[in-house]
């Protein structure tokens, strides 16, 4: 049984792929009851995102994505077809008692069904009915299609992403991981508390528009500054920084590490231990602002210091200075990482079907409700009956 900060909440989960399912998770593992309705048959068009695959008991493919697995824990999963009138009737009875209902079909995509926010706020005006699209519910854009890969190409992070122009292999380069979906559940999530906290007080519901394409353009964060101020489009830069040097990747004897300096002292202190202590009383690098500026001369510099020690003495020896520094690791390096395990962040969930899964932990930490990882990512309608038998009963009908 959920004891967290949400708990009593329900979630009716309509999204699919990964911003949706998102929030809700996150909203799981902070307590609420979620449900994932999902297509009889095919389910979430993630499930069948492999390889890889989850690895059954007896160590076999299951067909079950590890896509999937990332973004779906702590829900109940209840097949039902909302084509037809007795899913409608069910997705609506359902939503009728839930706080919140979460979807990402395309903008007018459930009103044929009976349920949009119109509909649903009929039955239940205390609703906290959050959509998410790729570029909200008003607009020229709004009836096209919005993925994460063509929203950051649209909103600019590509752009500022991959090689300088000036280097072999430049041009727009995506982030590895969908950031796009990723930023825009966690806005849901924030967005959904807010609207609940509203609700509290007033005991009105209400429709949340959310884009991925805002999410987008709202997170440029610095660089949207840097242009609306400047009236100067930001350039690809690679690891550099636009804003501080030296902030970036330089190569050491035996690989690579990123300095992330952020103030003067921090770079004085490096020189010294590079050797180079009058690097930091040279006028056009004693300051922030003449490293930016002289940053073409400087670089090579600190490259021809940086190659003199391997990585592992770098970190040791800047660490000890307080100079922000570190490795750049591959994901197996990640998890063998000793504050990665001992923070906890991976874990493995026992599953009914698989044994266990493992996934990575949630990074909130709340003293007095801390997370729980009650329910590793469902089957395809392995709770409906349960969840219509919860909610519905014992004036709804279970299908037959």
């Amino acid at each position: 049984m959920a004891t967290g900060a949400l708990q009593g909440l329900k979630v009716l989960d309509l999204s699919r792929v990964l911003a949706g399912p998102w929030a809700g998770q996150l909203l799981g593992d902070l307590g609420a009851d979620v449900v994932k309705v999902e297509r009889p048959g095919p389910g979430d068009d993630t499930r069948t995102w492999g390889p890889p695959w989850v690895k059954d008991e007896t160590g076999a493919d299951s067909r079950q994505a590890a896509y999937f697995q990332c973004a779906n824990r702590n829900k109940r999963s209840v097949a039902i077809d909302i084509a037809t009138p007795e899913g409608q009737a069910q997705v609506r009875a359902l939503a009728a008692r839930a706080d919140v209902v979460l979807e990402n079909f395309k903008v007018g995509g459930l009103a044929g069904y009976g349920l949009d926010y119109a509909s649903l706020a009929a039955v239940n005006p205390k609703l906290v009915y959050c959509s998410i699209t790729g570029f909200g519910q008003t607009g020229p854009y709004a009836p096209r299609a919005g993925y994460d890969f063509l929203i950051q190409g649209m909103g600019g992070l590509m752009s500022l992403t991959g090689r300088s122009d000036a280097e072999e292999g430049a041009g727009p380069q995506k982030v590895g991981v969908a950031l796009v979906d990723v930023m825009t559940g966690l806005y849901a999530t924030i967005a959904v508390l807010a609207a609940l906290s509203h609700r509290d007080r007033t005991g009105e519901g209400q429709h949340i528009d959310l884009a991925l394409l805002d999410v987008q353009v709202a997170t440029l964060a610095n660089q949207a500054s840097n242009y609306l101020t400047s009236g100067v489009a930001p350039r690809r830069m690679g690891n550099a920084h636009p804003n501080i040097v030296p902030y970036q990747d330089f190569p050491t004897a035996d690989g690579d590490m990123i300095l992330a300096i952020g103030n003067d002292g921090q770079f004085a202190r490096f020189c010294s231990a590079a050797g180079h202590a009058e690097w930091a009383t040279d006028e056009r690098f004693a300051t922030n602002p003449a490293r930016v500026a002289n940053r073409t001369v400087l670089i090579p510099l600190l490259r021809q210091a940086t190659v003199m020690k391997t990585t592992t003495e770098w970190i040791t020896t800047l660490e000890s200075l307080a100079v922000p520094c570190g490795p750049i690791n591959r994901l197996p390096e990640v998890f063998d990482d000793p504050q990665v395990i001992a923070r906890g962040l991976r874990i493995d969930v026992p599953h009914p079907a698989f044994g266990s899964v493992p996934l990575v932990a949630c990074p909130i930490r709340l003293a007095a409700t801390p997370v729980q990882y009650r329910r590793a990512p469902p089957t395809l309608g392995e709770h409906t009956a349960e969840v219509l038998s919860e909610w519905l009963a014992p004036d709804h009908l279970l299908p037959t």
